[in-house]
């Protein structure tokens, strides 16, 4: 299964699959603990196979886990604390956003999130490994203290996996209440934690293979891990208990009762989504870091996000090491620079990025403020393209960056630069100029002038994939050719099919393409299937959940809006300009010159190698010219629309 598409939304393999498998509390009552299940029994991999231990020889912890009172956040948001044992002497404080449905770079969630962290009560020491969410600061402070006074213990150490707020929101309440507290990160950690919590702290920096014992054979090793979503990344690894401590990595978002992965089916879109998000266009980055984990018989992931991976570790650490070969296969790459943790870079260069993997290019993201110059000459030589977000104009080490960018940047290259939306903002024409000296005309320069909207994001996204398409293009062309028989392609033709136009839209982001190969698929309830190439930007608005309307085109009459939604749009352009249409029940545009419309909603979507199969419900209907037949679509050869 491919990699290298990030969908904006997850993606079911059947609808509503997983809606039922997660125990929702109702609001305002303290919910139940779902029975635990049974440890599974699985094969042993051995050593020689990445050095992976069994996930089954770990047994289940005997007590029961325990849940907080529901609190609400802005009026209708639930949140909740549940701890469990993980293995001995370690337990973990999972914050659960039950009704998020929007995290990190605006892509939509069906199943909230949790924030996961963990106490480790050594026989001398005691480590916070991880803080949660400002949003859920009383509820957190409170357990956290609950569980230190039952052990009477206080906290010695912090161990800060990355400074995402979503993890380290509140490490400023806990080394305000314990002062004596040693926070350790990496060194690009600390620093960054020094500009986030205002207020002094102790901290140990601390490097790969750096070792803190607690005592009662709890000696915690670091692992570093950049660019896994985030600069400053580290794992930690429990040589007492086998747990791997690993933030974001091997997360995902899916907030359930159940602290572990005891039921692998419904978690399994959710997983392959946050990779293809977030760890998709680090895929470089995470191959390096199961390289650098390889050696180490962990049991347990002790995640950021959602269950813990328990009994099925050999399995899902495997499809990370699949999907990142799949993208390091990419016939092309680019280098994405970014500004971390300044106004937008982030979310917007994620953004880009999604829109380059999603055409089969690999992306290399990067902090622009924390690269070393020869490790950036070294990035650049091995990409064929460019993003770079623009910096803020008072870091010195952004402008040396640059500077080295604008001195060893080939002319062939092909370059995106794109505003973060800072407030101090390096000037986006200055770049450009200095590209333009160097003898880069960019491809295209992205502006932003306001808080990005859905629509902003949707026009980084689509420039995103106008960039990758013009690396691949001669290559996609020519595998084409070489894949089909040509008189298999020929008889392939001899299936029709219709011709109509697809709208969709979500909030102010609207799109639209032209479709042929569509088909009914059942009649109960009714039901169609529709092909959409991976790189289509109106693929990221037809994920499971959402609705589009199927505008059909009438035999004779349909020469204007075919050669309209033909042409190739800049991104972020109005495919609608100049066209007549309303909007359907969901928003998605209805063309006044259709001689019929369907209101369809995503059921499901099956994978093949470059298209999504997207199967929908039919939930209204209309015909606007009774007595027009639908326009038929011939083709001569297989190998084009």
């Amino acid at each position: 299964m491919s990699a290298t598409l990030c969908a904006a939304r997850v993606q079911a393999s059947t609808a509503g699959s997983s809606q039922a498998s997660r125990a929702v509390p109702r609001s305002g009552a303290a919910a139940r603990p779902a029975a635990r299940p049974a440890p599974r029994q699985q094969q042993h991999r051995g050593q020689q196979q990445q050095h992976v231990a069994n996930a089954a020889a770990v047994e289940a912890p005997a007590s029961p886990h325990r849940m907080s009172e529901i609190e609400m956040w802005n009026g209708n948001k639930r949140l909740q604390t549940l701890v469990t044992d993980v293995a001995a002497n370690t337990i973990t404080i999972r914050s659960l956003d039950w009704d998020r449905d929007r995290f990190d770079i605006e892509f939509a969630l069906q199943e909230g999130t949790t924030y996961n962290s963990y106490l480790i009560f050594g026989a001398d020491k005691t480590a916070l490994v991880d803080a949660s969410h400002e949003k859920f600061r009383g509820l957190f402070m409170r357990t956290l203290n609950e569980e230190l006074a039952k052990q009477g213990r206080s906290i010695d150490y912090v161990f800060c996996s990355h400074t995402e707020p979503d993890h380290s929101g509140l490490v400023k309440d806990v080394v305000e209440q314990f002062p004596e507290a040693i926070v350790c990160g990496s060194k690009v950690c600390l620093a960054f934690l020094d500009n986030l919590i205002h207020v002094p702290f102790k901290k140990q920096a601390v490097k790969g293979g750096d070792k803190i014992d607690l005592g009662g054979g709890h000696v915690l090793e670091f692992v570093m891990a950049p660019n896994l979503h985030w600069p400053d990344t580290m794992f930690t690894f429990d040589h007492a208990t086998n747990v791997m401590y690993t933030c974001d990595a091997f997360g995902l978002h899916y907030c359930t009762e159940d602290p572990f992965d005891s039921e692998l089916k419904p978690l399994e879109p959710h997983y392959q989504f946050y990779y293809q998000c977030l760890m998709g266009p680090n895929a470089r980055s995470v191959s390096t870091a199961l390289r650098k984990v390889k050696d180490l018989p962990y049991e347990i992931i002790a995640n950021g996000h959602g269950p813990l991976l328990r009994y099925n570790v050999p399995e899902l650490v495997g499809r990370y090491d699949k999907w990142s070969k799949a993208i390091a296969a990419a016939p092309a790459s680019v280098m994405v620079l970014y500004a971390a943790d300044y106004g937008f870079s982030d979310r917007l260069s994620q953004t880009l990025a999604h829109g380059i993997t999603k055409a089969g290019v690999a992306t290399e993201m990067a902090d622009v403020l924390s690269m070393d110059p020869q490790e950036l000459v070294e990035m650049l030589s091995r990409n064929s393209g460019v993003v770079l977000m623009t910096p803020p104009n008072d870091a010195p080490e952004a402008r040396g960056a640059i500077n080295t960018l604008l001195s060893a940047i080939k002319p062939k290259q092909k370059v995106v630069v794109a505003e973060s939306y800072g407030g101090r903002d390096e000037p986006l024409d200055s770049l450009v100029s200095g590209l333009v000296s160097a003898g880069v005309e960019p491809l295209l320069d992205l502006r932003v002038k306001e808080e990005p909207t859905e629509g902003v994001y949707q026009l980084f996204e689509e420039a995103g994939t106008d960039l990758a398409q013009a690396l691949i293009a001669k290559d996609t062309i020519a595998k084409k050719k070489a894949a089909m028989n040509p008189d298999v392609a020929k008889a392939l033709a001899r299936v029709s099919g219709g011709l109509y136009i697809v709208t969709a839209a979500h909030n102010n982001a609207k799109s639209a393409m032209v479709a042929s190969w569509v088909a009914q698929a059942s009649f109960e309830p009714l039901g169609l299937t529709i092909a959409v190439a991976k790189d289509r930007a109106i693929e990221s608005l037809m994920q499971v959940g959402d609705s589009f309307v199927l505008n059909c085109l009438g035999d004779g009459e349909y020469n204007a809006l075919l050669k309209h939604f033909l042409q190739r749009f800049p991104p972020g352009a109005d495919r609608f300009e100049g066209i007549n249409w309303q909007p359907a029940a969901s928003g998605s545009p209805v063309l006044n010159d259709a001689i019929a419309h369907m209101e369809c909603k995503v059921v499901s979507r099956m994978e093949t190698a470059d298209h999504w199969v997207t199967y929908a419900e039919v939930v209204e209907g209309q015909v606007a010219q009774p007595d027009k037949r639908t326009a038929v679509h011939r083709r001569k050869v297989a190998s084009y629309y």
